[in-house]
């Protein structure tokens, strides 16, 4: 599948937003980056959908644009005023040319999901590759009021279990996308997590 990070320029802080060429187009997640809805466009005339892996500011705060360029509709865990689909663990979503299963992944946000493809993983910012605290094998923070160690080590525990041995791509809600073992990636990012060590020991 053809994935493709629209915010991959951006100047400001934003998560990564993926948009998935396909049967299919969809964005996953949509930014902060002003202006992302024109890079869109630049890779397809009609948006499908928008999935939301949580509400978090640098995931959403671009969505009104994007929804309203393309009149797309939006899956969300959470309720959001642009939500046209609500979904849950254990939904099937098309994204681009995979079908993914709906994973919740809470710990990081509580209303975080996960979306598990045969081939590709989209996992927000429960696991992610490298992110400036770690390389290869990371997850995310869990040091702000109503975020959890436990229930993130829990989570990823959860997304292991249920990704198929044949997933050799992930795109995570920052740092790069990865090619490979992304079981491997995970392993080490539990790991890490289990340690229970401030991610950003200086902050």
């Amino acid at each position: 599948m053809n994935v493709i990070n629209v915010t991959e320029d951006a100047e400001v802080f934003t998560a990564n937003a993926y948009l998935a060429l396909g049967e299919v187009p969809t964005l996953v997640d949509a930014g902060a980056m002003s202006g992302v809805e024109d890079v869109v466009r630049e890779h397809v005339d009609d948006l499908d959908r928008v999935v939301l892996t949580h509400q978090h500011g640098d995931h959403v705060s671009e969505l009104d644009a994007v929804v309203s360029a393309f009149d797309a509709d939006c899956y969300a865990y959470a309720d959001h005023p642009r939500r046209t689909h609500d979904i849950d663990d254990g939904d099937e979503l098309r994204v681009g040319d995979e079908t993914c299963e709906v994973v919740h992944t809470p710990g990081h946000a509580d209303d975080h999901v996960s979306l598990v493809g045969d081939r590709s993983l989209f996992s927000g910012d429960v696991v992610v590759y490298n992110d400036g605290a770690f390389d290869d094998g990371s997850f995310g923070r869990t040091d702000y009021p109503g975020q959890s160690r436990q229930r993130l080590i829990e989570s990823i525990q959860e997304l292991l279990a249920r990704m198929p041995d044949s997933i050799d791509a992930m795109y995570a809600g920052h740092g790069d996308a990865f090619s490979g073992d992304v079981h491997e990636v995970g392993e080490r990012a539990l790991s890490r997590a289990q340690k229970r060590e401030p991610k950003y020991p200086d902050e």
